[in-house]
């Protein structure tokens, strides 16, 4: 586990309000709301506003549009993945080690369940010594 401290919370590093793609709309949705946004991943949020999980560009691309299958069909919930999120009052620390831990490079981060921000590879740039992004990079993109 990473012993480099700084002491923010992930509340602190954040992208603040995030945009939520329903479970029951269509990954046409999902992308026209990315390209709206300028970003590369939502996180899938329930009828209850609680957080499913997350999908990204690629997945789009990879999962429905390589295998022929309909963007106008395909539900943003059947393409989510993994429910790995922090809490926003949860160290900068864990978040990093979250990511570390299930190789991811976005993740959501949550209030009472529900998404109210993202923390990015870009965020982490910002935040982290050299050394520090280098050591995250290398366990993100290493496999297991």
């Amino acid at each position: 586990m990473n012993t480099w401290k700084n002491g923010k919370k992930a509340r602190d590093v954040m992208h603040e309000g995030v945009q939520c793609i329903g479970e029951h709309e269509t990954l046409r949705i999902a992308s026209q709301i990315m390209c709206d946004l300028g970003v590369g991943a939502l996180p899938v949020c329930g009828d209850d506003d609680q957080l499913k999980g997350i999908i990204t560009d690629r997945d789009i691309v990879v999962q429905c549009c390589a295998p022929g299958r309909d963007i106008d069909r395909t539900t943003a919930g059947e393409l989510a993945r993994g429910l790995v999120w922090v809490d926003a009052d949860a160290s900068l620390e864990e978040a990093l080690f979250a990511m570390e831990q299930h190789h991811i490079k976005r993740l959501p981060v949550t209030e009472d369940q529900r998404p109210v921000g993202i923390i990015s590879e870009a965020d982490l740039a910002k935040e982290l010594p050299d050394n520090k992004l280098a050591e995250f990079v290398h366990r993100v993109y290493a496999l297991d």
